[in-house]
């Protein structure tokens, strides 16, 4: 049964509940390899992870490589070049769930998916420093997660500091040095209780593709005319670092089709400074943010975007439009945006996010356990993503009217909101996660916004004070 038109063309929410054919299939072979990596690669016990992941791409450019490298692996016998090849295989699955859940979402949404993103050739690199940091990531893989001990994970830190150095290989450096810092605080290995399997099996995978010549090559960067309609923000904050993300579409100068693009910035931050007070780190870096909070539009010219949608901000391209109301562009223009494409290394189904509209919904749970319903089908709601640094509470989702939202996947269909319309004093009111972004005058905001001023100026005395000693 097909739901009501929820605004911006019908969504087929109902598809959002059916089985994907196959997906269950790819997700059990990778899972089966990972449980290989937990004991190690050396001698492996559980030979039948690797019969399965080579039966997995069977049907692929990839399956002879990767037969003769599960059967050398099995038997004890495999060099760098089979590894290199399990983690091709194992990308690969999880490249084709991800591709799966864009096109069942494209398929809901009705929007198009774009079209492969073309590559810019890579400068020239040593190959000395990309063999080394495979050489490690094969010992650990060797070693397995429950065989890992300070030395083994040690052995990464000359290598690492090394990549760090020259700027072409920063993006497998940055890789490494995240995963051996995880993998130093779990040791050793034999000990860990539980180990995260998947995670450390992306991790592993995607750092032995990036020491392959050619596979960190950019996207193709070109330049965008028109108006930016901002839809919303999606924060991320760690202890040390915090994210901004802006999803928007842009109507090109041209007429050509609307498209959705995304701009980010991210700073690193002390770990005092949380909550609203992070916009304060963000805002320098990112004009787009005060647009997001006033509600306006923005006018770009010529601003440089890649192949796969991310807009490489530079302020002297832009500059404030008209007031954009989040929801009307989402009512008119969301629907027939078309989605940016995804490169290769990052098609994996944990990086779905993809912006819809719904409205016409019913609204199942409490406020920790939201399920938005449709004519007889459920969605998920991931309250737990909505920012502290904003106005947007999971109480305002649980007496909501309308959504705009990333829909991602994980073991099933999730929306993460971003705005919501409610009642308030009867009323339609937009509350927005990132109202705050560019300034507020809301009470909790200032307050918030006073508490992080402080703690700066407090941090920046101390620092002070340390540089005169």
């Amino acid at each position: 049964m097909v739901p009501a038109d929820q605004g911006g063309g019908v969504m087929r929410t109902d598809l959002l509940t059916d089985p994907i054919a196959g997906l269950d299939e790819a997700l059990a072979a990778a899972d089966a390899f990972d449980d290989v990596l937990v004991a190690g690669l050396l001698r492996p016990q559980k030979i039948a992870g690797l019969t399965e992941l080579a039966d997995a791409v069977a049907g692929s450019p990839l399956a002879a490589r990767v037969a003769e490298a599960a059967e050398k692996t099995a038997a004890g016998a495999a060099g760098e070049e089979h590894f290199v090849s399990l983690a091709a295989a194992r990308i690969a699955v999880f490249g084709s769930v991800h591709d799966a859940v864009l096109a069942r979402i494209a398929e809901a949404t009705g929007r198009p998916l774009g079209e492969e993103a073309v590559r810019q050739p890579s400068e020239a690199e040593s190959p000395n420093l990309p063999a080394a940091a495979r050489s490690w990531l094969s010992d650990l893989a060797r070693a397995g997660w429950q065989g890992i001990d300070h030395d083994l994970i040690s052995a990464s830190a000359p290598v690492i500091s090394a990549l760090l150095a020259e700027p072409g290989m920063r993006r497998l450096a940055v890789l490494l040095d995240g995963f051996a810092a995880e993998l130093a605080a779990s040791c050793p290995g034999a000990a860990m209780e539980r180990v995260p399997v998947r995670r450390w099996g992306d991790l592993w995978s995607r750092g032995m593709l990036l020491t392959l010549p050619g596979v960190a090559a950019a996207p193709a960067i070109g330049t965008v005319t028109g108006r930016l309609l901002p839809l919303g923000v999606d924060l991320l904050e760690h202890a040390t670092a915090a994210q901004a993300q802006v999803h928007a579409v842009v109507e090109p100068e041209d007429g050509t089709t609307p498209r959705l693009v995304r701009a980010s910035v991210t700073v690193p931050k002390p770990d005092t400074i949380i909550g609203a007070g992070i916009w304060q780190l963000l805002r320098p870096h990112l004009s787009l943010l005060t647009a997001v909070s006033e509600g306006r539009s923005m006018n770009l010219a010529d601003m440089p975007v890649t192949a796969e949608g991310d807009l490489l901000w530079q302020d002297e391209h832009a500059r404030l439009g008209e007031p954009a109301d989040a929801f009307a562009t989402a009512r008119v223009a969301l629907a027939t945006a078309t989605a940016p494409a995804v490169a290769p290394l990052d098609r994996h189904p944990v990086r779905v996010a993809v912006p819809v509209f719904l409205e016409g919904y019913g609204i199942e749970g409490d406020e920790d356990a939201l399920t938005f319903t449709f004519a007889g089908s459920h969605l998920a709601v991931e309250t737990d993503r909505i920012p502290a640094a904003g106005p947007l509470t999971s109480k305002a989702v649980a007496g909501s009217s309308a959504c705009i939202g990333l829909l991602r996947w994980d073991g099933g269909f999730r929306l993460q909101p971003l705005a919501v319309e409610t009642t308030v004093r009867k009323k339609t009111t937009a509350v927005h996660a990132g109202a705050w972004a560019g300034g507020t005058t809301d009470k909790a905001g200032v307050k918030a916004e006073k508490a992080a001023t402080d703690a700066a100026a407090v941090l920046r005395e101390r620092a002070g004070r340390l540089l005169r000693k």
